[in-house]
């Protein structure tokens, strides 16, 4: 992967983090929200937000100190 495809990829999971943190706002507001349903969008959001921490720190150059 090259960093164009890698900041494109970045992108669209961060699009997916923003899109899952709204269902979770709007899951919240329901008299009875369902805490399972609430509970695996917490678990995408950490999976995505590991995923674009390892993707950003493939774009940032090994230095030898």
């Amino acid at each position: 992967m090259d960093d164009p495809e890698i900041r494109a990829r970045i992108e669209m999971l961060k699009q997916d983090h923003r899109d899952l943190d709204a269902a979770t706002g709007a899951l919240r507001l329901l008299p009875m929200p369902d805490m399972i349903q609430l509970q695996r969008f917490k678990k995408r959001k950490l999976l995505l937000k590991d995923e674009i921490a390892m993707l950003e720190d493939l774009l940032i150059p090994d230095i030898i100190a």
